[in-house]
């Protein structure tokens, strides 16, 4: 896989689109200035963080698998963080929480054909050492404030290429998912329900239990106490 590092970029997840590649591309900027989040919500993107947007090519990936390109993304996040002796959480299906706090959020833009997924573009953007911004500080956190001392962000950098390299199961996913078996709140676009998440499936819907039916969700906030 290709690296390219940009000292700043609008967002990494254009940029890929942009130079619209056959090529698989892992692309770093030190600065986003239009970082994207999910549901079309900003991400702030201060020097000290890690932004990165990996593009994979595929010639035989079926979209009813689409969860796996997810797993791999969060899963080699939670495992970076661990080398730096920290232990983070997955709120389902993309945020990585720390403490409570968010540390690290994806965005996954994927191009479909007749029924396949013939391109992904995965954004990371993992809280190293830059400043969290007053807005912001109740719910997000930083490496840097979890471990109290600076780190060096080439060797986060390296540490995350070496976890993506590697191929993870759903086992691997809900290891980081401590929650399962607790009450949590399910916002939607309709309501909000306090239920008790069961587990998550292979197909990365939430299996919940509301009021004894068991219900699969896949698209909803989920609110934790942790």
């Amino acid at each position: 896989m290709k690296i390219i590092e940009l000292e700043e970029v609008g967002s990494t997840n254009e940029y890929c689109k942009a130079i619209d590649s056959c090529e698989d591309l892992c692309v770093f900027a030190k600065r986003q200035t239009a970082g994207k989040g999910t549901k079309g919500r900003s991400f702030i993107s201060l020097d000290g963080g890690l932004y990165v947007s990996v593009m994979r090519h595929y010639d035989n990936f079926s979209a009813e698998n689409a969860f796996k390109i997810m797993i791999n993304g969060c899963v080699a996040v939670c495992k970076t963080l661990e080398n730096f002796g920290i232990h983070p959480v997955i709120r389902w299906a993309n945020d990585i929480l720390v403490n409570g706090k968010k540390i690290c959020g994806t965005l996954i833009e994927n191009t479909f054909s007749s029924g396949k997924i013939i391109r992904s573009i995965v954004g990371i953007g993992i809280n190293v050492k830059n400043e969290i911004s007053s807005e912001i500080e109740q719910i997000a956190t930083s490496m840097k404030e979890v471990l109290g001392k600076n780190l060096n962000l080439q060797e986060v950098k390296s540490a995350f290429i070496s976890n993506l390299d590697c191929d993870f199961s759903i086992e691997d996913y809900k290891r980081y998912i401590s929650w399962l078996g607790q009450s949590v709140t399910l916002k939607t676009e309709d309501e909000v329900r306090v239920v008790k998440a069961v587990d998550v499936t292979e197909n990365g819907r939430l299996l919940v239990d509301w009021c004894g039916n068991m219900l699969e969700i896949s698209a909803a906030e989920v609110s934790l106490r942790l």
